[in-house]
């Protein structure tokens, strides 16, 4: 019985480590910290000039999604929006959009925060397998 266990433990474990893979990618915040969770994705995209304004009352966010591949790709991006405490600001109505970046093309992402708390940023992009 122990044995059965510890192979459905073992099972559950590779199939989580082998999901994982697909969503990390590549978090730049507006402070200029990078972090990557996928270096073979970075190999081929980079997250640059990452910006910040104020539009009213409201943090306007900006990036630069570089692809170093010559092969098309699809990624995805987000938004994620920080009050001055770092606690995520309506991290759940934020959804992930999906853009293809064709062979060398540099393309500019940007969003507005959901409201006046927001004074820091993170922008992640990952690498989508759908088309």
């Amino acid at each position: 019985m122990k044995q059965i266990y510890t192979g459905l433990l073992l099972v559950a474990a590779l199939t989580l480590g082998a999901c994982a893979s697909h969503t990390a990618g590549i978090s730049v915040s507006s402070l200029g910290e990078t972090r990557v969770d996928n270096t073979s994705f970075a190999r081929d995209i980079a997250v640059q000039s990452v910006d910040a304004r104020r539009v009213g009352d409201l943090v306007q966010g900006s990036a630069l999604i570089v692809s170093k591949s010559s092969t098309d790709m699809r990624v995805q991006y987000k938004f994620t929006w920080y009050d001055a405490s770092g606690y995520t600001i309506e991290d759940e109505a934020t959804s992930w959009k999906s853009v293809k970046l064709h062979g060398k093309q540099q393309l500019q992402v940007s969003a507005v925060a959901p409201n006046a708390q927001v004074v820091k940023f993170d922008v992640y992009v990952r690498e989508t397998f759908s088309n």
